[in-house]
């Protein structure tokens, strides 16, 4: 028995840095949960577009090319971001993804999907340096000069990025798109991915305050659009 307790206490321990591991874990997505609740909705459900507001620009997120153009997740972003612009819910779109590298250009590869699908190049501003969610608010804001606007992504994205947005001080709503209904396994996978993105967003936006990697300099593109008559939210 005497070795018995030793035994006892280190298993307990154990369990106890266990469940602390787990609330820290899941602590920045509850932060995310919570902080978007009242701030999302998903696309294609009764009545969602009578449910956002109007606002100044729908904030597009990149996700992925295929041989250079939009991957399905991405595609179906931009439809969300086409039907917002011509329900008059928005009057610009910002087209924000990575072209770190020449041979890869999200940002050009959605203006010409969404120009194919009739959207005037006159409302689309392109930011070629959204290389993560966090990238694309802080610039939003800073660089572009966005005060309110739409972020449309999946849904199991959503609640980090309306937090995120929020947290780079942009008056946010959100879109989702329900992907599991086409791509459940693609939609589960990145879903789990989210556990841990979520910590790192967490740690960027609330603990590091991380400086995106390209910060400047000031674009006027959005804001000439927005400086037009009739712009929603403006």
């Amino acid at each position: 028995m005497a070795l018995a307790r030793p035994a006892q206490k280190t298993l307990r321990r154990l369990y106890q840095g266990l469940v602390l591991l787990s609330v820290l874990a899941l602590a920045p997505m509850t932060w995310a949960w919570l902080d978007s609740s009242e701030s999302r909705v998903v696309a294609d459900t009764g009545g969602w577009l009578a449910r956002v507001p109007a606002s100044q620009v729908a904030l597009v997120l990149g996700a992925g090319l295929f041989s250079g153009h939009p991957s399905p997740f991405l595609a179906r972003r931009l439809d969300i971001a086409a039907e917002l612009y011509r329900a008059g819910k928005v009057k610009a779109l910002l087209l924000s993804g990575d072209n770190s590298r020449k041979e890869y250009d999200e940002p050009t590869a959605m203006r010409d999907y969404l120009r194919a699908r009739g959207v005037p190049d006159a409302v689309m501003v392109l930011d070629y340096a959204g290389f993560d969610t966090w990238d694309s608010c802080v610039r939003a804001r800073q660089v572009f000069g966005a005060e309110r606007l739409t972020v449309v992504t999946q849904m199991f994205h959503l609640p980090r990025a309306v937090t995120l947005c929020r947290t780079a001080g942009l008056t946010t709503f959100g879109v989702g798109d329900d992907s599991a209904k086409q791509w459940a396994v693609t939609t589960y996978a990145s879903a789990t991915r989210e556990l841990f993105a979520t910590g790192k967003a967490f740690a960027d936006a609330l603990v590091l305050h991380s400086a995106p990697v390209y910060p400047g300099p000031r674009e006027t593109s959005l804001r000439a659009i927005l400086a037009q008559p009739g712009a929603p939210g403006a």
